[in-house]
């Protein structure tokens, strides 16, 4: 697969079409048939020149950059991305030792939850600073913060330390991971991204592959504190590498202006919502009863806020974090479902099967990262491969079919996880969950980003990876309260079994997941198999939730409408001078080329 080789173009970087001269390999495609999205509205809007219309066979050539220099740019993405999706499951193993080595029990789902929820709360607002000031600033910016985040959770001497830098390292993570798609969409047709995207998302899954392991590696064989200190070669490197290679428009927008024109009540509104409602979740049942005045108070303000949100977004903001406009649309709502349930039930089962295989199969640290892989090398797989089958025929709506399918019967399938599941059972129910995942990393999004204008890709690329995120969160969040309050319920049978008051209370509540470690210390045969029962029982719970979403996600799959992915592109020039302000009238005129 050949990119013509060409310098970069001396001239203006943004709004650049990209025509096709060059034959790839990639099979026949009927796109004689208009681009509608299903109210009406004609989303081919770019201009085309006599000619360039999609032939048979045909081809993709950036003639502003060569092979070189699209190669380093992928490189410096992944290498960013592959950091941000690494921390969101390399504490998935060393979270037991974490939470023993400081002293509280407590911290085991906020260790992993601080990062998710801060990774939420801040993805819209990073993509609206990179609308106003350009990608490259904004993407290094939050590299930096990534970089000094990790040495805070390295040098954590305590666990509200640890929290903090972790919740650090989310802001900057959201950041990454909805930069690095936003720069990969405005560089790239909808229909060469899906290749890329597939890369980037086959990247996403090695690093949560790796991350169990080497979380696991560290923890046994050196510290935990290896799992952070790890970050910052490759953040280095990265940050190099898009300060030298990442050529994309820079807008120069002065700071008083770039101030002046970021949406701060929908900011602030968006930062409370996801923190108030994921905090009143996580509280809920587990630190104080459902009936606590914190818990109600959390959530009622937190919903309280959204609404808020979608004043501040309609009425107020002059440049939105989030345009409404992309709610109205039947599709994009299907869209925004399907990643809901696909973020929720992706990290929640990278998260939480680390936790089945130490307690119930009484796998070390490493053990258990090992035993993950067929989860996450089938979701690898499966993202690349729906990378090029989607950029060979240019369907899509297949591929999300046949993942929420999979999801589904996966999730199902972990349902029947207890103490005594064989290794075939484990290895088997893995790779059907894991590959139903893999083919939703971004195929939605594409659905998504051919059914809207494009300059408002952007800023629905963000909405979808915010929705996502804030799956992912709750996912763990929910997930250990559904934990906690399973274990709860199981206190009698441990007490039943002969176990101590003392033991019981480490093997029960907010107490149970930090202390696995305990089960192998128990000489009894018959109290251990009953802990163990105990803890496949409650996670049992978790994976009904995540089968119940998953069963959602197929039914609002069935209203995606197809569309066109189109071969022709203009990338996208950022700053307010070509920002439309939303009091002002919307151009919705094609874009002339220079």
């Amino acid at each position: 697969m050949g990119l013509s080789t060409a310098s970069p173009s001396s001239g203006d970087l943004g709004q650049r079409p990209v025509h096709s001269n060059e034959v790839l390999d990639l099979g026949p495609y009927n796109g004689n048939e208009p681009n509608y999205s299903n109210d009406g509205f004609e989303m081919d809007r770019l201009p085309s020149r006599p000619g360039n219309e999609v032939q048979e066979p045909y081809s993709i050539e950036d003639k502003s950059r060569g092979n070189w220099r699209i190669a380093a740019i992928m490189l410096a993405l992944s290498l960013s991305l592959f950091i941000s999706a690494l921390d969101q499951t390399i504490v998935a193993t060393a979270t037991p030792t974490i939470s023993a080595e400081l002293h509280s029990g407590t911290g085991y789902v906020w260790i992993g939850g601080a990062y998710l929820i801060a990774n939420a709360a801040s993805s819209n607002i990073w993509a609206n600073l990179s609308d106003i000031w350009g990608r490259k600033p904004i993407l290094l910016t939050a590299v930096a913060l990534f970089f000094g985040a990790s040495i805070i959770c390295a040098k954590a001497i305590n666990m509200p330390m640890l929290i903090a830098g972790r919740g650090v390292q989310g802001i900057a993570g959201g950041g990454l991971i909805q930069l690095i798609t936003i720069i990969i969409s405005d560089l790239f047709s909808v229909r060469l991204r899906s290749l890329f995207l597939g890369l980037i998302e086959f990247i996403w899954a090695i690093a949560g592959a790796l991350g169990p392991i080497v979380g696991g590696a560290f923890t046994q064989s050196v510290s935990w504190r290896w799992i952070f200190w790890i970050n910052l070669p490759v953040c280095g490197t990265a940050f190099v590498l898009l300060l030298l290679f990442l050529d994309v428009h820079n807008p120069k927008t002065g700071v008083l202006d770039g101030i002046k024109a970021v949406d701060w009540f929908g900011s602030f509104s968006i930062l409370g919502l996801t923190v108030m409602v994921l905090l009143g979740l996580d509280f809920g049942g587990a630190t104080f009863p459902w009936s606590s005045p914190k818990v109600i108070c959390l959530i009622v303000f937190g919903c309280l806020m959204s609404l808020f949100f979608i004043y501040s977004e309609k009425r107020l903001a002059k440049y939105p974090l989030m345009p409404l406009g992309i709610f109205k649309n039947r599709s994009n709502m299907a869209c925004f479902i399907v990643a809901f349930t696909h973020g929720f039930a992706f990290l929640g089962q990278e998260y939480y099967l680390p936790l089945y295989f130490q307690s119930a199969k009484e796998a070390s640290p490493l053990h258990s990262g090992l035993l993950i892989l067929p989860y996450v090398l089938a979701e690898a797989a499966l993202s690349l491969a729906a990378g090029l089958i989607i950029h060979r025929t240019g369907h899509y709506l297949e591929v999300v079919w046949t993942g929420t399918a999979l999801v589904l019967l996966g999730s199902g399938l972990l349902i029947d996880f207890n103490a005594t599941s064989s290794l075939a059972k484990i290895i088997c129910y893995q790779l059907v969950a894991g590959a139903g995942c893999g083919l939703l990393f971004f195929p939605p999004l594409l659905a998504l980003q051919s059914n809207v204008p494009q300059d408002e890709n952007a800023a629905a690329t963000a909405t979808f990876g915010f929705i996502r995120n804030m799956a992912m969160a709750m996912s763990v969040v929910l997930g250990g309260v559904i934990f906690q309050n399973g274990m709860d319920t199981r206190q009698s049978d441990l007490l039943a079994a002969g176990l101590s008051d003392s033991m019981v209370k480490e093997l029960t509540g907010s107490e149970a997941a930090a202390n696995v470690m305990v089960i192998q210390s128990i000489v009894d045969t018959l109290q251990r198999s009953v802990v163990k029962d105990a803890y496949a029982w409650s996670m049992r719970n978790i994976w009904i939730l995540y089968t119940s979403l998953g069963a959602c996600g197929l039914l609002f799959s069935l209203f995606i409408t197809r569309q066109h992915l189109s071969v022709e592109h203009v990338e996208t020039k950022t700053g307010l001078k070509e920002k439309q302000p939303l009091t002002g009238p919307r151009q919705n005129e094609s874009v002339s080329e220079p």
